[in-house]
């Protein structure tokens, strides 16, 4: 078994809800992340799913410390990294970098690619000394599948899918340990996102890396990730093996989010049934009681409202397919994934 590099223990993050204009009072918080804890290996590929405002992008904040946590911790070999600041931090920052989502705004328009690569070297010079640096910008220009001779073109110039490649270059220059995937691919033409995928697979295999991939897309969170995390509203509600998640999913809201993914083979569309989830996520400020997911769920009954549901191996699941799922009816639903 590959050792932990990332270990999140009931990680928390609020953002409060103040009312008044000179003397602010909270009135409440956000709960955008609220007990996650999970453990990512060294060079696998962790998937993140759920829906849009469930927090998957405030987790990936917290863990580069663009956000600083409430509460909990994120181990990074063993080191608490979240209350770090200063030299501290710059030092750990070299190790966990980031691909941005859009890679329309995530590029800086006045720099050319060149200087937007080459950034990471300005604040860690030791990486690559001053002479070094127009041959260590055009290596990683080749390693991403760009010719080193764009380098002094600007991010106009460039499509869609050459532009995430820039990104994922500017991610991979101070040689990290983890790259954080914020929805990489989610702005991207469908032909351009294989691509990009097929890279990232290419580079972890090159270079060792261990990947948190945050996605919509089940297919593509599927066929890159080795675990899957499923979020909703803060929480995380199931997390396993690709295998046990699409094979074995437990969870209900799982259960929903597989049946909506498209099915090629008509004859298994067909028979496959459909789930549709009734009502809107309910807002972080004001989460339901108990299970956050029994305003939505069919299977909800009084201890829903009451009790927390336990991230745990279900009794239905044994051997190979057991897996963690937060549910007090928790079952294996027939071709959840079919």
């Amino acid at each position: 078994m590959a050792e932990n590099i990332l270990e999140v223990k009931d990680l928390v993050k609020h953002y409060p809800l103040t009312q008044g204009v000179l003397f602010k009072k909270q009135v409440g918080a956000v709960k955008a992340v609220d007990g996650i804890s999970f453990e990512l290996k060294k060079g696998e590929t962790l998937g993140i799913v759920g829906e849009s405002g469930c927090g998957k992008s405030t987790l990936a904040k917290v863990l580069m410390n663009l956000e600083r946590a409430t509460s909990g911790q994120v181990l990074f070999k063993g080191e608490d990294i979240s209350t770090l600041g200063g030299a501290a931090l710059k030092a750990v920052r070299r190790n966990i970098q980031m691909v941005f989502q859009d890679p329309y705004t995530s590029l800086n328009p006045r720099m050319t690619v060149g200087d937007i690569i080459g950034e990471p070297f300005e604040i860690h010079p030791e990486v690559a000394p001053k002479g070094d640096r127009r041959k260590a910008v055009q290596d990683l220009l080749d390693v991403v599948g760009l010719n080193p001779e764009y380098i002094n073109r600007y991010p106009h110039q460039f499509s869609g899918g050459q532009r995430q490649r820039i990104g994922i270059a500017r991610g991979l220059a101070l040689k990290p340990e983890i790259i954080i995937c914020d929805e990489p691919v989610s702005a991207l033409d469908v032909s351009v996102q294989a691509q990009v995928i097929n890279l990232l697979e290419q580079l972890q295999g090159e270079f060792g890396l261990s990947y948190m991939f945050i996605a919509h897309d089940l297919s593509i969170v599927r066929h890159i990730s080795d675990r899957v995390g499923v979020m909703y509203l803060g929480k995380m509600v199931e997390i396993g093996s690709d295998e046990q998640i699409y094979e074995n999913a437990t969870h209900p809201y799982t259960q929903a989010l597989l049946s909506a993914v498209p099915v090629p083979d008509p004859t298994a569309r067909e028979n496959r049934e459909r789930i549709i989830l009734s009502g809107d996520i309910p807002s972080p400020a004001n989460p339901p009681s108990g299970c956050r997911f029994r305003t939505r769920c069919w299977k909800a009954e009084e201890r829903c409202a009451e009790e927390v549901p336990l991230l745990a191996i279900p009794t239905t699941l044994e051997g190979p397919a057991a897996h963690d799922s937060a549910c007090h009816f928790a079952e294996v639903r027939e071709s959840a994934a079919a």
